[in-house]
């Protein structure tokens, strides 16, 4: 027992050892409580109102605002980003060159967009760098799927015709109908991105109100494990066949090299006369010179 309790001697190498690992500790310590320096490139592109509070992002970093919308200089977008010492950038919507990515300093660790495509930033370059990007992905989700349900009930009503006869002091729609009105029950929606985080909060909308919903997929099934998976009225089809017989076309993939000017003049020719196209997703998706 007595030996038990003698304490032992450490070599001089273990003791090196021991004052490595304490220093090693020490400048991790120092380094969890050090708050990272952060720049928001274009914050009045979210702050446009100037009412947003940044202070709980101010706690957690040492965070520049530049007060613009947009920045299209890459010599600009550099300057900002060394003169504020960044280790983390902020931008929102912004088109991101790839010549101001190659020029940032190896301090940049994340970029973040502050939304959900992220399609205005060199990815590819991003990662040879060896910076971070995150998005924010749901941030939007039901808004922009209560949106493409306004716009088909808008649609289905035709609220804005309406509203702008009115508007010209038109009032011989309350005698007869000038425009087509239809109930959405059993009409079809097609949702071309529909196995998503939005096009999957339109299907919670639209079943409830008794619409038939379509996805387009190139697998041709929901992913394993999709809410919507067995459900009898969600029903995976190709995009040829989502255009020709949906009643209501709505976009909601992300713009990438894959579909970028995927619809254009031959899907539109595909789809019914009397079909409505929704686009809340990017609008280069649709190929507007054709």
């Amino acid at each position: 027992v007595a030996a038990a309790t003698t304490p032992r001697l450490c070599s001089p190498l273990l003791l090196s050892h021991c004052f490595y690992a304490q220093s090693m500790a020490a400048a991790a310590t120092r380094f969890l409580m050090r708050r990272p320096t952060a720049i928001f490139l274009n914050s009045s592109r979210l702050d446009y109102d100037k009412a947003l509070d940044f202070s709980r992002l101010s706690r957690l970093t040492d965070l520049t605002l530049n007060n613009v919308d947009s920045i299209s200089s890459v010599d600009e977008i550099v300057q900002q980003v060394v003169d504020s010492k960044a280790e983390i950038v902020i931008t929102k919507e912004m088109e991101v060159p790839l010549e101001a990515l190659e020029r940032l300093p190896s301090s940049v660790k994340l970029w973040c967009e502050a939304g959900t495509g992220y399609n205005n930033i060199p990815i590819a370059q991003a990662r040879k760098q060896s910076i971070d990007v995150v998005n924010i992905p749901t941030y939007s989700t039901a808004s922009v799927a209560h949106m493409v349900i306004t716009y088909i009930m808008s649609f289905s009503s035709a609220i804005f015709k309406q509203a702008k006869m009115l508007h010209d002091g038109d009032q011989t729609n309350f005698r007869v109908f000038q425009h087509p009105i239809y109930e959405i029950t059993a009409k079809k929606l097609g949702l071309i991105g529909g196995s998503g985080t939005i096009g999957t909060a339109v299907i919670d909308v639209a079943l409830p109100l008794g619409m038939d919903v379509l996805v387009s997929s190139r697998s041709g099934k929901l992913p394993s494990g999709h809410k919507y998976e067995s459900n009898p009225r969600v029903k995976v089809v190709s995009l040829d066949e989502l255009l020709s017989t949906s009643d209501y076309v709505s976009i909601n993939c992300p713009l990438n090299s894959d579909t970028r000017h995927s619809i254009g003049d031959r899907e539109i020719r595909l789809m019914k006369p009397t079909a409505f196209l929704i686009n809340t997703a990017r609008g280069a998706i649709i190929n507007e010179a054709e």
